[in-house]
């Protein structure tokens, strides 16, 4: 496989297989703990991370692999050294590419001038291993295909990779957002160019009735903090709280990549709640990177 740097780059059938290979990785660990035994992967970090970063680093390490952490600081993306530079050296080093980054240009100048594979642990314009992540947390609950997908909130890199990728696996998908916060037109048109399920925009919350899947984010992303109180004016009447849980139906689970602001986008009940499986799908994280290291080391 050659890079993954947007949940597209799959195609259907490989995002199929790459969820099905992290069923298998998650249900039999011990059959694939050397698998990539001698090979180098580099994890660049430009951003904190909690989830990303660790189970990034444990993916790695349980496939046999030998983990390289990178931070802006040492490295100097774009300002001590080139982009292309630093992809040339790192390339003659290390198998897989793994970075976490503000602008999703540096993935691509990377992609461009590295010949291992570059994978997205998260740009500004999605978060594909999260969303790898939140497929196979809803597979585990029931088929993708013909599901019903809502996301509500902020229409950011998290939003349009699960907008994609379940549309991908023939899930009709729902982005409930306020007026001006919608998510790109270009993943919208990719989800529906790609999906075989109905893709809705609306700013409507009662849109939320009849969800298989509930998923929300934080309102203020990484870098938008001076955003957040005009946000939370914006957004407070798109909190997931028991009245929008219970409105979504009674089967609906609730999902959330995590951090949770609890108290702005989701009230503790409902991320706390029996359906809730945000701890399952943060666990899935490091599932899912397993499946994708081995996909683009193939």
């Amino acid at each position: 496989m050659a890079d993954f740097l947007g949940i597209a780059d799959l195609g259907v059938d490989g995002l199929t297989r790459v969820v099905e290979l992290a069923q298998s990785v998650k249900s039999e660990p011990a059959e694939y703990s050397r698998r990539l035994t001698g090979a180098g992967v580099g994890l660049f970090f430009m951003k904190p991370s909690t989830r990303t970063r660790v189970s990034s680093e444990m993916a790695a390490v349980q496939l046999g692999a030998h983990p390289v952490i990178l931070g802006q600081q040492e490295v100097g993306l774009g300002s001590r050294e080139s982009v292309a530079d630093v992809a040339r050296v790192l390339d003659r080093y290390l198998d897989v590419l793994a970075f976490r980054v503000y602008s999703h240009g540096v993935l691509m100048e990377l992609a461009e001038y590295a010949d291992a594979p570059v994978i997205n642990l998260l740009s500004d314009a999605e978060h594909p291993c999260q969303a790898v992540a939140d497929l196979l947390t809803i597979s585990e609950e029931r088929p993708i295909e013909g599901a019903t997908v809502t996301y509500i909130g902020d229409g950011n890199n998290v939003c349009h990779s699960l907008m994609v990728g379940a549309a991908m696996l023939g899930a009709s998908v729902r982005a409930i957002t306020p007026l001006g916060y919608e998510p790109a037109s270009q993943f919208v048109e990719l989800a529906r160019l790609m999906g075989s399920g109905d893709v809705t925009l609306t700013g409507d919350v009662d849109a939320v009735e009849g969800s298989d899947v509930l998923y929300t984010d934080v309102w203020a992303s990484m870098g938008q903090e001076v955003e957040a109180t005009q946000r939370a004016a914006v957004f407070s009447d798109y909190q997931v709280d028991d009245r929008m849980f219970e409105a979504a139906g009674e089967a609906a689970i609730f999902l959330h990549c995590l951090p949770a602001h609890r108290g702005d986008e989701v009230t503790d009940s409902v991320i706390d709640h029996p359906r809730s499986r945000v701890f399952d799908q943060s666990e899935n994280r490091l599932h899912a990177f397993k499946a994708l290291l081995l996909a683009v080391t193939e």
